[in-house]
């Protein structure tokens, strides 16, 4: 049997941000349609590793597969593995570090789209890494963005990062020495660090700002803090049911009493007008994901039939 192999190199080349963002609003659409089933991630832990497992069916693109990545104290490696849905054979192995990427920015920048208000022109940004440049990426694909203020623990980082994407966007960035300047009277904030704990203070949210909170999915660890969630009209979860299992963001207001599993709307509902998204321009709106394997499966399909069409990519005989 004859598999398809994708290196990173090829996904960087096949992969773009408009093209994710599109497959992945369409898998949140067949989700909320019944065309796709998603299973939460899963983890083993050994000695110095974990191994991470998540799994998703999209029958609307006749594929099944699943994401494995390891993370140890080297790195994460990342995999994606995809199969016919009607012979079960492999069809495809990707490395997906850099699929990865764009996929989980893809997801804030719909969010952006379908629930900041629509004359936002600023965003405020934590972290400098690479995710960070995905989520920046992704929101001035889908929003008006003309500037944007990054704040991160470095400031030798924070400043590259900001001449990076100013650079690489054609907006202009801003790298500011304290956490305040990257939320106060910003109609967009985004979080995406590895904190274990709250990197900006709730009452700093000026009224109508969308918070997209992503860096975190496990449960001791938390981005956002109760004032932020205690001053949300809405929350709304790219799965509820997968931040449920390792969303620790929640964790203080459910103890506080201020939030409850119960109030929280899914995204694929939201985005398809199953269930309200923003209310009005005044309210504080929060977005968490933590990622999804059906993201995986959409934009690994995608890439796919790119590298079909292009003649990209290796073979496996297995």
């Amino acid at each position: 049997m004859s598999v398809l192999h994708l290196c990173e190199a090829d996904v960087e080349h096949l992969l773009d941000m408009p093209t994710t963002i599109e497959v992945v609003e369409e898998a949140f659409r067949q989700l909320a349609a019944g065309q796709a089933h998603n299973v939460p991630r899963q983890r083993a832990h050994g000695k110095g590793i974990v191994l991470h497992s998540m799994s998703a069916a999209a029958d609307y693109l006749g594929l099944v597969g699943w994401k494995q990545y390891t993370t140890t104290s080297s790195g994460a490696k990342f995999h994606v593995g995809l199969y016919n849905q009607s012979t079960g054979n492999l069809v495809a192995l990707i490395e997906a570090d850099r699929m990865g990427q764009m996929r989980t920015g893809a997801v804030t920048g719909i969010a952006a789209r379908s629930l900041a208000n629509p004359d936002a022109e600023q965003v405020g940004l934590f972290g400098s890494g690479w995710q960070a440049e995905s989520q920046l990426e992704a929101v001035v694909t889908t929003c008006p963005i003309k500037r944007a203020f990054v704040y991160s623990r470095n400031a030798d980082r924070r400043s590259s990062f900001a001449e990076k994407m100013a650079e690489q966007l054609g907006i202009e960035v801003i790298a500011v020495a304290e956490p305040r300047r990257a939320v106060e009277s910003l109609p967009i904030v985004i979080t995406a660090t590895t904190s274990r704990v709250p990197v900006f203070d709730g009452a700093w949210l000026s009224a109508g700002t969308l918070v997209c909170a992503i860096g975190s999915n496990w449960k001791h660890k938390a981005e956002i803090d109760v004032t932020t969630v205690r001053r949300s009209a809405i929350v709304v979860c790219d799965s509820v049911e997968c931040c449920q299992h390792e969303a620790g963001d929640f964790n203080g207001a459910i103890e506080a009493g201020d939030f409850s599993w119960g109030s929280a709307y899914g995204f694929c509902e939201v985005l398809v007008g199953d269930t309200t998204g923003r209310r009005g321009a005044g309210d504080i709106i929060l977005f968490k994901s933590v990622g999804m394997a059906i993201e995986d499966v959409a934009v690994g399909g995608r890439l796919v039939e790119l590298a079909r069409q292009r003649g990209v990519g290796s073979t496996l005989d297995i």
